[in-house]
């Protein structure tokens, strides 16, 4: 090699040392850029691209936060009003939780940049009133979270672009009334609860909206009458959940007529009859649940066929007794709970099969030990038979009193 040659190859190291320090500086301003960084008084996770500013004080929304983030956590701050400029940077943003905060207003098109946002939760604000246009552009969401805000009524179309929505939670807000097209373009709900809030009546037309709804949940609620057809075009629904409604005493024969439900449960009421009739409409029920209400009596005849039914709640329902043949058409029945009652006896003559039944809970209940609960006995009892909850006592007569199965030898003694 000449020397000419060598002196061209050395003149090249300065330049390739210079490259090399360009190339490292624009790294380093490259992870000094806002893009990624992170609030001072928040977390951020790079791996899962999320920041967590939770309950730092804050009063506004925080600078510095990625734009690449996808899981945002502003909850327990002191966060006011929401405007379109706040997240219209974040265009992978996916989850968003501004629960206890002090929010009062969202303007229209807040979110409108928010096409990946799947759920968003305002949960413990000072909402008030969810105008239309306000979650414009959420067409990716599958769940929001309204409840404990300061909701009077919702308004029509208030969540027309929620197509994908598949949960709605506004419980314990002061709601008195529910547009009739409130829930217009919830499409896709399935989930929705309704709790704590000063309605009086079912809103029949607006739940009419969602064709989709499998789950419904009413509780807390002063509502005293279901009218016929209370939850018509619901032919979806399966599980209904009618709990603590104080006022509720009666349930009229066609008040759940259109249902194809599964579950029903209607819970701490003041039922004081068995809803024999309205339950006559729901041939596809395994779950009833009638616990604590004011029920005295289940005659013969009064609960119709119900050939799947698997399990059957009536627990704190002051039940007297239950007549022999009750219970005939439950042919699937497997699980009876009625426990802490004021029964004295339970006959096997109310079930449509004994040899069906594996589960049993009968505590709480001042049993007379006589004949009628021989076949409660280990040597009678069906094979799968299982007492559960508390083990049953006897109240009477004196010479029996005490653990059920303490005095099984007694009641095969011949002056029984």
């Amino acid at each position: 090699m000449t020397e000419g040659n060598a002196g061209k190859r050395d003149m090249r190291h300065p330049a390739l040392n210079h490259c090399h320090l360009f190339l490292g500086g624009a790294l380093l301003l490259l992870l000094a850029s806002p893009a990624l960084s992170c609030p001072a008084r928040c977390e951020c996770s790079a791996q899962s691209k999320s920041v967590s500013c939770h309950r730092k004080r804050l009063p506004t929304i925080p600078e510095g936060i990625p734009i690449e983030t996808r899981v945002l956590d502003l909850s327990k701050n002191k966060l006011r009003i929401i405007t379109p400029d706040n997240f219209s940077s974040f265009q992978q943003l996916e989850d968003l939780d501004l629960s206890d905060n002090l929010i009062s207003v969202v303007e229209p098109g807040s979110f409108r940049s928010q096409l990946a946002l799947r759920s968003l939760n305002f949960r413990s604000n000072l909402i008030q009133l969810v105008p239309a246009g306000v979650l414009s552009g959420l067409t990716n969401l599958t769940r929001l979270d309204l409840s404990h805000n300061r909701l009077v009524v919702l308004l029509d179309h208030a969540f027309q672009d929620l197509r994908t929505m598949a949960s709605l939670e506004v419980g314990d807000n002061e709601l008195v009334f529910i547009s009739q097209r409130a829930f217009t373009g919830l499409l896709g709900l399935q989930s929705l609860t309704l709790e704590r809030s000063n309605l009086t009546v079912v809103p029949t037309d607006a739940l009419a909206h969602l064709h989709s709804l499998v789950e419904l949940r009413l509780r807390y609620l002063s509502i005293s009458f279901l009218k016929p057809f209370s939850f018509k075009r619901l032919s979806r629904l399966r599980r209904l959940e009618i709990d603590y409604w104080p006022w509720l005493e009666t349930l009229p024969p066609l008040s759940l007529h259109g249902l194809n439900l599964t579950m029903l449960c209607i819970t701490n009421t003041n039922l004081s009859a068995f809803p024999g009739a309205a339950l006559r409409n729901l041939p596809y029920l395994t779950h009833l649940n009638l616990s604590y209400s004011r029920i005295q009596h289940i005659h013969h005849g009064e609960l119709g066929p119900l050939p799947h039914l698997v399990e059957l709640h009536l627990q704190g329902a002051q039940l007297i007794s239950i007549e022999p043949f009750a219970f005939v058409g439950l042919k699937s029945l497997q699980l009876l709970d009625v426990s802490q009652n004021r029964l004295d006896s339970l006959e096997s003559g109310v079930f449509a099969s004994p040899d069906s039944l594996q589960r049993l809970c009968l505590g709480g209940n001042p049993l007379m030990c006589d004949c009628r609960l021989l076949w409660l006995l280990n040597s009678h009892k069906p094979p799968s038979l299982q007492i559960l909850d508390v083990q049953p006592e006897c109240s009477g007569p004196e010479h029996l009193l005490g653990n059920l199965s303490v005095t099984s030898r007694s009641l095969w003694s011949p002056d029984t």
